[in-house]
C-alpha cells in the first residue's frame, strides 16, 4: 500500500499582529486619515501555510501568542481555512503596521521582537513529539531567544524530528547557524542571510560560490537562495549550483514572495517528489505573481 503524501507543519517563532492602513497618499511628519484598515496575522510560517493551503496541501501553522495582540491573532487564525496550533506565552505578540498609498512604495513598520517563554517552548516541543512520523516541519522566520536555555527542549525535539521526518528552514540569525549545522532536508534563505554563514568571505563573493560551499561542506544537501527580483540560486547535493530568473512583473508588494516560493518548493519536493530544479521552476511564477499583487498569497493563480 502506498503511503499518503505528508502534511507540512510550519513553526513561526515571531508572529506579527499586522494592521494595514491604506491612504490616497501619505508623507512623514503629518497627521493623516486612512481610507481603509484591515488586520491580518503575519510571519513567515503563516504566509507559507496560507500558500500551502491554496496548493491543496494539508498544513498546520504553529506559533506563540500572548497578550491582547496575541488574542487578536488567535481569533484571526481561527477564521482561516488552514489549521493552526498556538502556544500561549507571557509577552504580547509583536505588532506591525503596513502603509499603502496609491503609487507610493509600500512601507512596513515592525514592532519589537517578543521571545516566547519557557513554558510555551516546552508546550511546542511536546506537541512536535506527539505528531505522526514522516511529516514535514518547516522553521520559519526569526526565533528571538534561540540561544537561551529556554529553547533547549525545542532544539531537542527538532533533533528527534530529524530521526523520522524532513525538517526544512527559512530562518536567519542564530537559528540559521544551528540549522546549517544539522542534517536538514532543505534550507531556503536570501543572499544576505547566506553571507552571514561565511563571515570570512569577501562581501562581493559570488552567491554561486557560497551556495556551493554550503551544499558540499555541511550536512544540508539542498539550498535555495533568493535575491529580490534577481536570479534564484539552488544546489542539490554534490551537483553544480544553478540559477533561474523570476518572471518580470510590475512589482506592487514584494512582501511574502519568498514565503510563497518556499511553500511551492516544499510542496513540490516532499509531496510531488520533484527534483530541486523542478521545484524551483514550478515556484517562480507563483512568487512573481505574489509580488505583482497586494497582500500575501492572495493573487490569481498563474
Amino acid at each position: 500500500m502506498s503511503q499518503s503524501p505528508p502534511a507540512i507543519y510550519t513553526l513561526t517563532g515571531n508572529l506579527l499582529a499586522e494592521r494595514t492602513l491604506e491612504f490616497s497618499a501619505w508623507s512623514a511628519g503629518q497627521t493623516q486619515r486612512a481610507l481603509r484598515e484591515s488586520f491580518q496575522v503575519g510571519g513567515k510560517g503563516i504566509n507559507v501555510s496560507k500558500m500551502l493551503h491554496r496548493l491543496g496541501t494539508p498544513t498546520t501553522a504553529l506559533g506563540f501568542t500572548g497578550g491582547a495582540t496575541g488574542a487578536e491573532c488567535s481569533a484571526w487564525l481561527a477564521r482561516q481555512e488552514f489549521a493552526s496550533q498556538l502556544f500561549p506565552t507571557g509577552l504580547p505578540t509583536r505588532s506591525g503596521l503596513v502603509v499603502r498609498a496609491g503609487s507610493q512604495p509600500e512601507t512596513t513598520f515592525l514592532g519589537a521582537d517578543a521571545a516566547p517563554d519557557a513554558a510555551a517552548i516546552r508546550a511546542c516541543a511536546d506537541y512536535l513529539d506527539a505528531q505522526p512520523r514522516g511529516q514535514v516541519l518547516s522553521l520559519c522566520g526569526s526565533f528571538p531567544g534561540w540561544t537561551t536555555p529556554a529553547f533547549d527542549p525545542l532544539r531537542a525535539a527538532l533533533g528527534r524530528w530529524l530521526g523520522h521526518g524532513p525538517l526544512a528552514a527559512d530562518t536567519y540569525g542564530p537559528a540559521l547557524v544551528w540549522c546549517a549545522s544539522q542534517p536538514l532536508a532543505l534550507v531556503k534563505i536570501n543572499a544576505t542571510e547566506l553571507r552571514t554563514l561565511f563571515p570570512a568571505e569577501p562581501a562581493a563573493a559570488a552567491v554561486s560560490d557560497l551556495i556551493r560551499s554550503a551544499a558540499t561542506r555541511g550536512p544540508v544537501p539542498r539550498w535555495v537562495v533568493t535575491d529580490g527580483a534577481g536570479p534564484v540560486w539552488f544546489q542539490e547535493g554534490a551537483g553544480q549550483p544553478a540559477s533561474l530568473t523570476p518572471p518580470r512583473v510590475r512589482e506592487v508588494s514584494p512582501t511574502g514572495s519568498g514565503d510563497v516560493l518556499f511553500a511551492c518548493v516544499l510542496d513540490a519536493l516532499f509531496r510531488r517528489h520533484a527534483t530541486l530544479a523542478e521545484a524551483v521552476t514550478r515556484a517562480l511564477p507563483y512568487a512573481a505573481a505574489n509580488a505583482a499583487h497586494a497582500g500575501v498569497a492572495d493573487f490569481p493563480r498563474p
